[in-house]
């Protein structure tokens, strides 16, 4: 790494992976190198979301440079079941990847949460660095959230975990959230001071491209065509208890609708998704694909999918509605109907919500949509204008440059970090 190296990354996920958190750290990385800062990434090999190390990584340390970034990866433990204490043991064996790791003299660290309890040991070791660098925490899951809405661990977990979350969010100079609902619960629940939280927007990572007729693109993929064809794209996991949508295709069978449904991805719980699917005609599961690829399975769904497990409503929002907004492809969603994917999708205007964990709801408003095709280009529209307006890439690197250049400006004593010869000191 560079020793005067200005922003440094600290990032459980980073590109090649192909869907999560990775498109978003791997982003900005690149965004804030080609605006003239100096970016090192430190990152775990790419294992996600099938939660195996891809072919040609798993060195103990490996560098190289990607899109002006210096990136170091680091082996550490990756569960194949990354639930309770494996995921737990995944996280620590990675803080201590981290915190053994040499960092040089960044001016600026921003660490990533998810993983929570390596980003909080990596801030310990930099709130006790003489001359310590300014501390940004990018927040994409709630854990104290996520650990109430999933019902996984007891009371004292949780309690633990809240207790963690809260002093590494206070112990940062600032801390970024994905929707205003995150900051007030981090406001209001887990006392992080109101004027150190800031929201900026995940944006719409797929670059701007021609518009793909969906007959041709089902034509290319091979898949059904005749019925409504409903498309789920991204992780496999627990949080999103696709058993859902499973049964949704179980009862189409019943039914012999004129739908079918496609689950593109893997993730922790593909293979048990598989088995309990096993005899069920209308669900399809389909290997990550390529981002050309990716491009024509969005293009080729009468209707995109969002489904998430009953009583998930405010930990996360799903990563993919960034995509499916940029296809211009109506969405249904599954979830908490006062949940925060429910209201992102209802202010784009971008589809329908239903009630997660109820199959016969899903299925009718996919062949609603399916049946409806003025109805189904309405909610297309709106949701490309939602993808323009509010989640453009460039307007959120823009946001992250202006937030890390006020961070900065209050160590005046230490030097301002700027972009270009200001930045360099040249």
């Amino acid at each position: 790494m560079d020793q005067h190296s200005e922003v440094c990354i600290l990032s459980l996920n980073y590109p090649p992976e192909p869907t999560g958190i990775s498109l978003y750290t791997g982003a900005l990385a690149a965004g804030l190198a080609a605006s003239g800062y100096r970016v090192a990434a430190h990152v775990a090999h790419p294992h996600y979301p099938e939660w195996r190390i891809h072919d040609g990584y798993g060195q103990w340390t490996r560098t190289e440079q990607i899109n002006g970034v210096s990136v170091s990866r680091r082996m550490h433990y990756v569960p194949q079941r990354p639930r309770g204490l494996r995921r737990l043991l995944s996280e620590f064996t990675f803080g201590v990847r981290l915190v053994a790791a040499k960092w040089g003299s960044p001016r600026v660290v921003i660490a990533l949460s998810p993983p929570l309890f390596a980003t909080a040991m990596a801030f310990l070791r930099l709130r006790l660095t003489p001359r310590r660098p300014r501390l940004i925490v990018w927040v994409q899951d709630i854990y104290s959230l996520g650990l109430a809405e999933t019902r996984e661990g007891g009371g004292l977990v949780r309690r633990v975990t809240s207790m963690v979350e809260a002093c590494t969010f206070r112990a940062a100079d600032r801390v970024v959230v994905l929707h205003q609902r995150f900051a007030d619960y981090l406001a209001s629940e887990l006392g992080v001071p109101a004027e150190r939280i800031t929201v900026l927007r995940n944006w719409t990572h797929l670059p701007p491209a021609n518009a793909v007729d969906p007959s041709s693109a089902k034509a290319k993929l091979g898949w059904p065509i005749g019925v409504t064809l409903a498309v789920h794209t991204g992780n496999m996991g627990a949080k999103q208890a696709l058993e859902n949508v499973v049964d949704a295709a179980r009862i189409a069978d019943e039914l012999d609708a004129p739908v079918h449904f496609i689950l593109v991805g893997s993730g922790g719980e593909r293979v048990s998704l598989e088995s309990y699917a096993r005899g069920v005609l209308r669900v399809t599961f389909i290997d990550p694909l390529s981002e050309d690829d990716y491009r024509l399975a969005l293009a080729a769904a009468d209707v995109l999918l969002v489904n998430e497990k009953p009583g998930v409503s405010a930990m996360a929002m799903p990563s993919k509605l960034t995509s499916y907004f940029d296809a211009g492809r109506p969405v249904v969603a599954a979830t908490d109907l006062g949940g925060i994917t429910a209201s992102e999708l209802t202010d784009a205007g971008a589809g329908l919500v239903v009630p997660a964990g109820e199959p016969a709801k899903l299925l009718d408003a996919v062949l609603t949509i399916g049946t409806d095709s003025e109805a189904a280009a309405q909610y297309a529209s709106n949701g490309r204008r939602h993808r323009q307006r509010v989640l453009d890439e460039q307007t959120a690197i823009e946001g992250w440059i202006a937030l890390i250049e006020s961070v900065t400006a209050k160590c005046a004593s230490r030097g301002t970090v700027g972009r270009g010869e200001n930045m360099h000191g040249a």
